[in-house]
């Protein structure tokens, strides 16, 4: 059969006057026309006249012809227009090239219309088109991909129609992840949760937990509380609970009170003397207060606490204790070592070098028992007692009582209802800035997001008194009660004063103040951001940025990278620059991996403030993932020339390799011997052995068993997490801030409950070798010195003669030799046995209730087959998880509390209860 090498033939068809071989014509061409495209194009013009002719028969095939022709050429523009008059012509099924590309121009061209509410101007026949890709993907069962274009083209109603006739629970769940981390615009998506809100609960299992989620991004307490009380009414109390644990984990103070307050009261008769089980609401609000969580989490830290105490006293020795920052710089590494658990085992330990701290060391310090004992709640004011401001006595340490007040807030850190006015008291009635400043800070965590205006006032009156110290402080603390109310007139107030002061500090922590209050607020925030940009002051362009941060943090948002990646190469700030390059790690907190790849030519850059902004970025987002591509990329910048370069990638690296081992990661005994390296090296900047300290109180903190985690397992953006992290940056210019990184600790437990909220004895299968995720080996003391004995002289004649008694006794054989070598073969042997028995690990470990768990361990995590107790949440273990008993008329085997509690809670953790004492006797002398 002959090829074809010419179309001119048909071409010269369409000059004919019968509409018949015209036709024939265009059907011959419609398959030619991908190889004979160039000669074809000569007459496109000819072709165009017959779509255009009303009369003729096939102008939907003339439109379609006229369309590949355009789209060979390049003019897609064009090439759209003719292949939306080709109506049905136009095969959607078809695989080629063309067919992909007009389908992908036509959807881009109809998102763009629909998102640009220029939907009188959508043709009817690009609908009709997208409407059969619509068809297309259903029919294909492609139904994520369908979802992707109606989420991106803001149809609902397509939502609502494919999670229908598709498999409804895996389409929800990724409807709401990726309405959580694509979807931009903060109006729609929340349209988007609406509708999630509605399918959610239509389903044959209605999915709480995810509803729960949703009302949480809506601020919908109402509904949510109107969720747990229908639960308790449907006698689903456990949903309820976990539900009401999940709340407590993700959203606000503010929105779990007014849940709280929604909630009906427990009707039962003599409500005094029903036992708690019988009050559902009781224990939901117990929850939702905040007070259970921390309490199964402090018990769970006091029981796991694995702080190797060896490193700690390592470190102290190096470093010089007369140098206030290494002194600093040893409290804050053992506040994070200890956080949470209570052991204050090393302060009394050191008791000596302790006193030696003056200042803001003695701020710091005092304010570190806040972080060791954060969570216990009701003994926060027995705990501090000796440290706090007494009514009428005079100041005896004004350092040490303001670090009270600091350490009281972050002991109620973001749950501080109950202390919130001893507080507004302390600040009202304090004398000096240093109190001040202490009670500002402890108002402004243990207040957090509470929008309280008394509290606002209190501190606006304290900024007002112009005092640098006690207003930098104030400042940030109305950042911290107002956190994410976007309040305008809270904003108006801190701009123009911050205009009118002239106090750097002030500015500093008003401008960082700001950012906070339009935390989670995405495009609400942008004209205050262009405001805070222009602004001439520097300090005010900086806070702009960390504005940017918090209001896009976890987006991902393409419009925020760009504007931070424009500010980092083009102002002539380096602190703003710095900033705008820690900032990206917050916008990408969900897409961490690809913050490697974003900062990759700015750890390479000239400016050192910019490579110490992206050594933090990739810590921030990369935070306890143990991901290679960033450590890769901060191992040069651990050893750059300028000394706080190295101290940023240290503590980068620390945050990355918070709970990963040497089985799960490589890169770790190496940056802890690295750790170990610079801080004992004296000739080292004070700068690098400073973050190398830090470095090593987070990279073991919480007594081994916390991670970093800004983002919750179900993907929310944990709140106080993010501020804590945001707040712990400005370290930079203000050391006591460095302990606000405590509120970005995670627990890593698996604690299962009754429905009386107790925990029963129960066993998890981790099927792993136990290595993998085991604690690291503690370290050993050093073995005292053993001075060795000098070698002897021996003569030349002497080595001869024992040379000569040797050889003779070989020959004769000396049976004693014989004994030694078989001995030492059967030594081999032993040794070879015992490695042997080494090597051979079990596959998996049995762990009980309260272990701890690592993030990446939990995929490998189940219950036994035959235990009586199932998680309440499908298929999930992990967290705080509510059990469902399956022999409730058995006894149950419950967990004793062992973390102090009550007046013990004032004594040591980790110091173990003195013995009883000896009973009286006589001894019978006898003689």
């Amino acid at each position: 059969m002959t090829t074809l090498t010419s179309a001119s033939g048909i071409v010269s068809l369409l000059d004919e006057q019968q509409p018949d071989l015209q036709v024939y014509a265009l059907q011959q061409l419609n398959g030619l026309v991908n190889e004979f495209w160039a000669e074809i194009s000569d007459s496109v013009a000819k072709i165009e006249i017959l779509y255009e002719d009303t009369s003729f028969p096939e102008r939907a095939l003339a439109a379609l012809v006229t369309s590949k022709i355009y789209y060979y050429l390049g003019e897609l523009d064009d090439s759209l227009t003719f292949a939306l008059g080709a109506g049905q012509s136009f095969d959607l099924i078809d695989t080629s090239e063309y067919v992909e590309t007009i389908i992908s121009k036509c959807i881009d061209k109809y998102i763009l219309l629909r998102t640009t509410k220029n939907e009188s101007e959508i043709d009817p026949r690009l609908q009709a088109i997208v409407e059969r890709m619509f068809h297309r993907c259903i029919d294909d069962e492609e139904y994520e991909q369908a979802i992707g274009i109606a989420l991106e083209s803001h149809r609902l109603d397509v939502v609502e129609a494919i999670v229908k006739k598709g498999p409804a629970n895996k389409l929800l769940s990724y409807v709401l992840e990726v309405c959580m981390t694509l979807v931009q615009n903060l109006e729609f998506r929340n349209q988007v949760l609406r509708l999630l809100v509605t399918l959610y609960q239509t389903l044959e299992e209605p999915d709480y937990v995810s509803v729960s989620q949703c009302l949480v991004h809506l601020n919908d307490a109402t509904k949510c509380a109107s969720i747990l009380q229908s639960l308790v009414v449907k006698e689903e109390e456990l949903m309820a609970y976990q539900i009401a644990f999940d709340l407590e984990e993700n959203a606000t103070q503010e929105f779990l009170s007014k849940v709280s307050k929604a909630l009906p009261e427990d009707d039962a008769p003599g409500s005094e003397d029903v036992n708690m089980t019988d009050k559902p609401f009781q224990k939901i609000r117990s929850i939702l207060s905040g007070e259970e969580s921390i309490r199964l989490h402090l018990e769970f830290l006091y029981r796991n606490n694995h702080t190797d105490l060896m490193i700690l006293k390592a470190t102290k020795t190096a470093l010089e204790p007369r140098n206030s920052i290494f002194h600093s710089a040893v409290t804050f590494s053992n506040a994070f070592m200890h956080a949470g658990t209570t052991s204050d085992e090393f302060l009394r330990q050191n008791l000596e070098w302790l006193s030696r701290a003056t200042n803001w060391s003695k701020f710091s310090a005092t304010a570190a028992l806040g972080v060791i004992h954060k969570g216990q709640l009701e003994q926060s004011m027995n705990l501090l007692a000796p440290y706090l401001p007494q009514e009428g006595v005079a100041s005896t340490s004004a350092y040490s009582e303001g670090g009270s007040l600091y350490a009281l807030g972050l002991i109620n850190a973001n749950h501080g209802s109950d202390i919130l006015d001893y507080i507004k008291n302390a600040l009202r009635d304090a004398v000096g800035e240093v109190i001040q400043h202490g009670a500002c800070l402890g108002l402004g965590v243990a207040g957090m997001a509470t929008a309280d205006e008394g509290i606002y006032s209190e501190l606006k009156n304290t900024l007002f008194s112009d005092s640098a110290v006690a207003g930098e402080a104030a400042g940030l603390a109305m950042g911290l009660v107002m956190l994410g109310t976007a309040s305008q007139e809270a904003i108006e107030e801190m701009l123009q004063y911050a205009h009118e002061t002239q106090h750097e500090k002030i500015i500093r922590g008003l401008a960082v103040g700001i950012s906070l209050i339009m935390y989670g607020k995405e495009e609400q925030a942008d004209v205050l951001i262009q405001q805070l940009l222009d602004d001439k002051d520097p300090i005010l362009r900086y806070g702009g940025i960390y504005t940017i941060a918090m209001a896009y943090s976890g987006t991902g948002n393409n419009k925020a990278i760009r504007k931070l990646l424009h500010v980092a190469v083009s102002d002539v700030n380096d602190d703003v620059r710095r900033a705008a390059v820690t900032a990206l790690g917050f916008i990408l907190l969900r897409n961490s991996q690809q913050v490697p790849r974003i900062v990759q030519l700015l750890s390479e850059s000239y400016n050192p403030h910019v490579r110490y902004g992206a050594s933090l970025a990739l810590g921030i987002s990369c935070a306890g993932t143990g991901y290679l591509d960033a450590l890769e990329l901060l191992e040069p910048m651990a050893k750059d020339p300028v000394d706080f370069v190295r101290q940023g990638a240290l503590i980068a690296q620390a945050m990355i390799l918070v709970q990963q081992t040497e089985n799960t990661n490589p890169k770790v005994a190496g940056v802890r011997k690295q750790y170990e390296k610079i801080i004992s090296d004296k000739h080292d900047d004070p700068m690098a052995r400073f973050g190398a300290t830090l470095a090593q109180g987070i990279i073991d903190a919480g007594g081994r068993n916390v991670t970093i985690s800004l983002v919750s397992p179900s993907g929310h953006a944990k709140m106080p997490a993010i501020i804590g992290m945001a707040v712990f940056t400005q370290f930079w210019y203000w050391h006591p801030l460095t302990h606000m990184l405590s509120l970005a600790f995670t627990p890593t437990a698996v604690i299962g409950l009754n429905s009386n909220l107790q925990t029963p004895k129960l066993e998890f299968i981790s099927n792993v070798k136990p290595s993998l995720f085991a604690y690291p080996p503690a370290l050993k003391p050093p073995s005292a010195a053993v001075v060795e004995k000098v070698a002897t002289a021996v003569l030349s004649t002497t080595a001869k003669a024992k040379a000569r008694a040797k050889k003779n006794e070989k020959e004769k054989g000396d049976p004693i030799d014989v004994d030694k070598e078989s001995i030492k073969e059967e030594k081999k042997e032993d040794a070879k046995e015992e490695r042997k028995k080494k090597k051979k690990e079990e596959n998996f470990m049995v762990l009980d209730n309260m272990a701890r768990v690592m993030p990446a361990q939990l995929k490998h995590i189940s219950l036994k087959e035959d235990s009586r107790y199932v998680p309440v949440k499908k298929n999930v273990v992990g967290g705080i998880v509510m059990l469902v008993d399956k022999r409730p008329s058995e006894e149950e085997d419950l967990i004793e509390p062992s973390a102090p509690s009550g007046a013990d809670a004032t004594g040591s953790g980790s110091v173990e209860e003195e013995a009883p004492p000896f009973e009286p006797f006589e001894y019978s002398f006898e003689d």
